[in-house]
């Protein structure tokens, strides 16, 4: 048996290599464009990744080491408990996840646990729904840049926003997830420095906009030949992968939204990628997180379909 299992593991790692070599000889093949799909990447970042991301990482950050999910907690803790099964505390980082963006709630749930603020199965049921997509993208990028009206991005940050809640009440578990009763535990007070948490924020927040451009290159470079299919399945597949890659290829119609809402919801797998940058050397989990985007996306699309319905 266990040499089955070897040999399976062994087996699937060469199919892992077999694919890397054939999108080197891709690279090499099709330099050309590769380079010019990566520039445009590079560029997005600098004009849209960089400035919508980085200010809200160095805060948040700042903010869990100054203390703020402890001084949240008792304020919120009535809306997390009963809906969630999770402390006040954790409602820093889904407040921070819905205004920061990807993958700044996941950043802020890995403080959280790391501050021993919460559990490690309480912070890995905060990450399938705590960690989510930029409302300026959603309103400005999507809503007047694709659709041609804030309104229609309004609608889809709301949808976005009621999946995101949907979905942790779809993850808020049995008895495994039932709410801490008595006082809530002794944290130590917090003795660290303005200066010194403020220089460690910024520093982690640079590493984690490091990470997060970095994929955002590689995917958009990986998802550029999807870009030919066109029509719906094209933009699916480019949406599935990248969210930033699917906003040219969007149209401003009912299918259009519907996409729109369905991705923005899953996030892509270059935003699965950003969460487990930020994951690593934390222990925990990606795969709450994983199911909770596939649950999320499915409940954006839904939600998108009702209203389209009603109006």
């Amino acid at each position: 048996m266990v040499q089955g299992v070897m040999g399976m593991k062994t087996r699937g790692r060469t199919d892992v290599c077999l694919i890397l070599c054939g999108l080197l000889l891709w690279f090499l093949a099709d330099a050309a464009r590769v380079r010019a799909a990566a520039e445009e990447a590079l560029a997005l970042c600098a004009r849209s990744v960089v400035p919508a991301l980085f200010p809200f990482m160095a805060i948040s950050a700042l903010l869990v080491s100054l203390g703020f999910g402890e001084w949240v907690s008792p304020h919120l803790s009535g809306f997390m408990g009963p809906l969630f099964r999770l402390p006040g505390c954790a409602s820093s980082a889904l407040l921070l996840g819905l205004v920061g963006g990807y993958p700044i709630g996941a950043q802020t749930a890995a403080r959280l646990y790391q501050e021993h603020l919460l559990t490690r199965e309480e912070a890995e049921r905060l990450l399938s729904f705590c960690n989510n997509a930029n409302p300026v993208f959603l309103i400005s990028v999507l809503g007047s840049g694709v659709f041609g009206s804030v309104r229609a991005g309004i609608w889809l940050w709301l949808i976005h926003v009621a999946s995101a809640l949907l979905t942790g009440l779809f993850f808020r578990g049995g008895k495994r997830g039932r709410a801490r009763v008595g006082p809530p535990p002794a944290f130590p007070c917090r003795t660290v420095s303005l200066s010194s948490a403020f220089v460690e924020s910024v520093g982690t927040a640079l590493t984690g906009i490091l990470s997060v451009c970095a994929f955002v290159v590689l995917f958009y470079v990986l998802a550029s030949p999807l870009k030919g299919l066109g029509g719906g399945w094209g933009a699916a597949l480019v949406g599935s992968i990248e969210l930033f890659s699917l906003t040219p290829l969007l149209t401003p119609d009912r299918f259009g939204f519907v996409l729109a809402a369905f991705c923005s919801g899953w996030g892509g797998l270059s935003v699965l990628c950003q969460t487990a940058a930020v994951l690593d050397g934390t222990g925990l989990s990606m795969r709450s997180c994983f199911f909770g985007k596939v649950v999320q996306g499915g409940l954006s699309a839904a939600l998108a379909v009702a209203l389209i319905a009603l109006f």
